[in-house]
């Protein structure tokens, strides 16, 4: 057990030798293999959908515990079907852009193919049971929740994200499915005010796919690999990334005006600091080689780097906000 290694995969994408992997626990090999830093982000969409529940007092610890586990094996089946169908398709060969910033443990050698199936085999069925609970106790509506989940965690790497579909797919992950339907499942009601409230967090992660496909734009052109950002081009997806930063604040600002968040939610408005340094990065081109300040462990990523700190910074403050504006309507003050 090397809970250490634990709480490393979960801030950052360790770099790994061979001998490192050969002695790490099977927990660790798996938070590794699934890129767990990521999965902080869902893990907050389910907890907004909680929080939101709450607010309304309605919330009920064991289907929001379902719901967590459920979501948060769905996004790591998704992370390890997507390095097996790369690996299979030879995407991540001759050192490919996702080969370069940590390991992918089926191109480095770290794992077989028959282990990464078994990884996502048990990891997948665990998702799936967690669904099942609430197709049983819920009927339709979750089962159409549920083959929607499905549908994207087995073709979001192909061939939504080969056709410019796949940053598409992660706004409706995880806006509408993860926060509205995670509501659902909660408290057994739809609210489309409730979609629109985790619209702003859901437009962060956006951005952070967003941010990953403009990194890696010619790799992808030559893998042939049309992403949202190939598409457009790298200033065109600069201008699109700043937009989606924007409307995460404008939401928020919006949502409290119209009376549906209390003024605790401009507490987001702290992360403004932050802002001012994402958007002088997006406004300009992607450097050729990493500036003097910048880590060398997080190179070749940039843009997604700047975007995956801002959200985690954006999400903190909004959990926050939440839990306040939670407090402030159950105690009656506003």
């Amino acid at each position: 057990m090397n809970i250490r290694m634990w709480v490393k995969a979960l801030r950052v994408i360790p770099r790994l030798t061979r001998e490192e992997w050969d002695t790490l626990d099977v927990i660790s090999r798996w938070l590794v293999a699934t890129r767990s830093v990521v999965l902080v982000m869902t893990f907050i969409s389910a907890s907004i959908a909680g929080i939101l529940a709450f607010r309304e007092g309605k919330f009920d610890f064991l289907p929001w515990l379902l719901l967590t586990i459920g979501l948060l094996m769905a996004h790591a089946t998704n992370n390890l079907l997507n390095d097996l169908t790369d690996f299979r398709r030879g995407v991540d060969a001759d050192n490919y852009y996702r080969s370069q910033y940590g390991p992918q443990p089926l191109t480095h050698g770290f794992m077989t193919v028959r282990q990464s199936w078994l990884y996502t085999i048990i990891t997948g069925l665990i998702a799936l049971a967690a669904g099942a609970y609430f197709v049983i106790t819920l009927g339709n509506p979750a089962l159409i929740l549920l083959a929607a989940g499905a549908f994207f965690v087995l073709f979001y790497t192909y061939p939504l994200k080969y056709i410019g579909l796949g940053e598409i797919a992660v706004l409706l992950v995880w806006g509408p499915l993860m926060i509205g339907g995670g509501y659902y499942v909660i408290t057994g009601e739809w609210s489309w005010q409730v979609l629109l409230a985790g619209l702003p967090y859901a437009l962060g992660v956006t951005g952070v796919i967003f941010g990953k496909h403009i990194d890696k734009i010619e790799p992808d052109r030559e893998k042939g690999i049309h992403t949202l950002p190939v598409l457009l081009g790298e200033r065109n997806s600069r201008l699109g990334l700043l937009v989606m930063t924007i409307l995460q604040y404008l939401l928020i600002l919006y949502l409290v005006l119209t009376g549906f968040f209390t003024p605790a939610m401009l507490v987001v408005f702290l992360t403004y600091p932050l802002f001012k340094q994402v958007w002088a990065v997006y406004r300009a081109p992607r450097p050729e080689s990493p500036p003097p300040d910048y880590p060398r462990d997080a190179w070749p990523t940039w843009f997604v780097s700047f975007a995956f700190i801002h959200n985690r910074r954006f999400g903190s403050w909004f959990l926050l906000g939440l839990l306040v504006d939670a407090a402030l309507r159950g105690l009656g003050i506003l």
